[in-house]
């Protein structure tokens, strides 16, 4: 990406059920259901939508390899989308396992994504 125009950061969290790519979605989400750009595409090369790169980068705590970065992908409606996987989050007790909700213990994932938008 030569130029960011700007960031968006969220928080995801899969309560029960210890999966990453659901609370890595959840915070991708977090991060751009709440925005508009109305303006970008006329910051963009040739002011196309098409032109703009998106970097998402989530910050797991736990089960990196079962990270599907394809899902957390399709999140982003336009551009050029890249995934980046650093190591953070948090993952903590919920306080209860449910083996109806696939819980595998009582942990909690909770994912930070930071999504920059730019080209």
């Amino acid at each position: 990406m030569n130029q960011v125009l700007f960031i968006q950061t969220g928080t995801g969290i899969d309560v029960h059920g210890q999966d990453i790519t659901k609370a890595s979605v959840r915070a991708v989400e977090d991060a751009i259901y709440s925005n508009s750009m109305p303006g970008i595409e006329k910051s963009l090369p040739e002011q196309r939508l098409e032109n703009m790169k998106v970097n998402v980068k989530v910050a797991v705590p736990l089960d990196r390899d079962k990270l599907d970065i394809d899902t957390v992908k399709k999140v982003i409606p336009y551009g050029s989308v890249t995934v980046e996987v650093t190591d953070g989050g948090m993952a903590t007790s919920s306080g209860i396992i449910l083996k109806d909700k696939a819980d595998e213990n009582d942990l909690m994932y909770i994912v930070n994504a930071a999504i920059e938008v730019g080209y």
